[in-house]
């Protein structure tokens, strides 16, 4: 009976592993950068593939062991993940889900050696558990729910017309569109100028006269660095030399 239960565990945390790898590769078609996500998913993947097959051999990955690969996993997958999270605020998925992967592993393994411990250790192991708990809401608020990415949204939308996609889910437009933010007022400006040349580019007038609008009411071109219309301008020059002659000349000497 015990041998089943702990098999049934075992499966258990597999397919847990499986369900966290897979949200990461799914949630990481919404990132604006969805490489680092992504790449952890599919390594989530496919270390828990080779454990699902492990558990058919002779002495199969015990729960204990399951406890300390979700604890290593989940320790650099936090470091990684609020790396992104509050520095380069590229990505939001990481450290979540990697916190679950923490909260789960040393949780386990602090209730294995439960019996063992003392009266004072148990109270040490009960609070650190609610911090874990509460550390791990706070991921999920910060990271999934209330995760803002309009800087990260800036650079993809650069880093597309860069490459010459204008349209498309990914491209410049739709990064743009993504790349303002109530409570970053520097970044709309830059955002709405990048959106009037864009729609000025492919003659969509009445758009493009819909940004610009926009664009007067947070500061006009004054509030914008003369280094990002360069760089908007000189993008949209190298995808098409003649439709940038329909974007306004840059005035250096009010940028001064």
């Amino acid at each position: 009976m015990l041998a089943f239960e702990t098999n049934t565990l075992e499966w258990i945390l597999i397919g847990f592993e499986a369900i966290i790898g897979l949200l990461l590769c799914i949630g990481s078609k919404s990132q604006p950068f969805p490489r680092p996500s992504r790449r952890f998913g599919q390594f989530i993947l496919v270390l828990t593939l080779l454990i699902a097959v492990g558990q058919m051999a002779p002495v199969p990955v015990t729960v204990t062991g399951h406890l300390v690969i979700l604890t290593g996993i989940g320790s650099f997958g936090l470091l990684a993940g609020i790396h992104h999270l509050i520095r380069t605020r590229r990505e939001v998925l990481i450290a979540p889900f990697s916190g679950f992967f923490f909260c789960v592993g040393v949780g386990g393994l602090m209730i294995q050696t439960w019996s063992s411990l003392n009266q004072f250790e148990q109270w040490a192991g009960f609070f650190s558990l609610v911090m874990l708990g509460g550390g791990q809401t706070w991921l999920v608020f910060r990271g999934l729910l209330i995760g803002r990415l309009p800087l990260a949204w800036s650079q993809a939308g650069m880093v597309a017309l860069q490459r010459g996609q204008i349209s498309g889910d990914k491209g410049a437009i739709a990064c743009f569109e993504k790349g303002w933010d109530a409570e970053e007022e520097h970044l709309n400006p830059m955002a709405y100028l990048a959106l009037h040349r864009i729609h000025l580019f492919i003659e969509d007038q009445d758009t493009a006269e819909e940004w610009f609008e926009s664009l007067l009411a947070v500061g006009g071109e004054e509030a914008v660095a003369v280094e990002w219309i360069q760089a908007i301008h000189e993008a949209l020059k190298k995808i098409d030399s003649s439709g940038a002659l329909r974007l306004p000349s840059i005035d250096l000497s009010e940028q001064e």
